[in-house]
């Protein structure tokens, strides 16, 4: 029976020296490009220019008061997600699920997250800060925005394709609402949609960002 074995384990690696043998793939995300977010696999170098959908630039301010642009998380990879801090129903479970992200990628100063208020007049830098303050967020890995509302809107249901009323014809002043968390990757893309609410989605997210760590290298 060992003379079998080891027969075959000899078979084995010859088989893999031999010419046309297959590697296995390393294990890739998709690119979300459409607000039925539809996920697709590309060969990205072979694809134009532009052609894949990517986050506007943006100006808002954080918790600290700093003005926060995309170039502050130049190259980085990043968690993003829309709450409010009066918020009594989802936002208290996405924020707690978001602290397990903080937490796996705490010493890690590639990957970020950002929270961005979809009530921005009554949540300023004072407001945010006392948030970040009794949830644990940390500076500089956990970033809560504020800014001009339409700003704010116009991001998330443009770029994010955020709220849960997909294919509505909505105006700034409708209110923005959705559990949904978004994985962007270092070129500004959606490569991930997660319910912020339920922590097997959010294992699968730190999962998922491990992976987008590997396709950067």
């Amino acid at each position: 029976m060992k003379y079998m074995q080891a027969i075959l384990l000899v078979l084995y690696f010859i088989s893999c020296d031999q010419p046309g043998h297959k590697e296995v793939k390393q294990e890739s995300l998709p690119y979300y490009i459409t607000a039925d977010f539809t996920p697709h696999w590309m060969e990205v170098d072979k694809e134009l220019p532009g052609s894949i959908h990517h986050i506007s630039g943006f100006s808002f301010v954080d918790q600290n008061g700093r003005s926060f642009t995309e170039k502050t998380i130049a190259g980085k990879i990043y968690v993003a997600d829309f709450f409010f801090t009066s918020c009594q129903g989802i936002c208290p479970k996405l924020t707690k699920n978001l602290c397990l992200v903080q937490a796996a990628f705490k010493e890690d100063t590639a990957v970020v997250l950002l929270s961005h208020s979809v009530t921005p007049g009554k949540d300023d830098t004072a407001v945010l800060k006392r948030y970040a303050r009794n949830n644990g967020v940390l500076d500089n890995k956990w970033f809560l925005l504020t800014g001009n509302k339409d700003s704010i809107y116009t991001i998330a249901r443009k770029s994010y394709f955020a709220d849960e009323a997909v294919g509505e014809q909505l105006g700034v002043d409708d209110f923005l609402h959705t559990e949904n968390v978004f994985l962007i990757d270092a070129k500004r893309r959606i490569r991930g949609i997660y319910k912020g609410t339920l922590p097997s989605e959010i294992q699968s997210l730190i999962r998922d960002i491990r992976i987008l760590k590997q396709e950067n290298k």
